[in-house]
């Protein structure tokens, strides 16, 4: 439960650092003079970045820390196996692919 909650918050500072973004550089007319504009680019770029890193950032569980995982069990029967390249007509010219040959 702890991690939604943190998922709820970073979202939550992530939109309020939007609209305060969008409440600054709105009133100003669009003028050329002095790099507003630029300013005004730059800090909706930044604005996205956050926003994209914190949606990122909240994505999946995966449990609890790190653990090991240990090789389920083995079946050592029958014949070798090996992979071989083959080539084949794809009926608009020839292909190479790879194949599993069991003897």
């Amino acid at each position: 439960m702890q991690k939604i909650g943190a998922r709820k918050i970073v979202l939550a500072v992530a939109a309020a650092a939007t609209v305060a973004v969008t409440a600054l550089a709105a009133p100003a007319p669009a003028e050329a003079r002095g790099g507003r504009i630029a300013a005004g680019v730059g800090l909706g770029i930044l604005g996205g970045a956050i926003a994209g890193a914190a949606i990122a950032n909240s994505g999946g569980y995966y449990g609890p820390g790190y653990g090991y995982y240990g090789a389920g069990p083995v079946y050592y029967g029958g014949a070798p196996c090996y992979w071989q390249r083959e080539r084949f007509w794809d009926g608009y010219g020839w292909r190479v692919r790879r194949v599993q040959v069991c003897s």
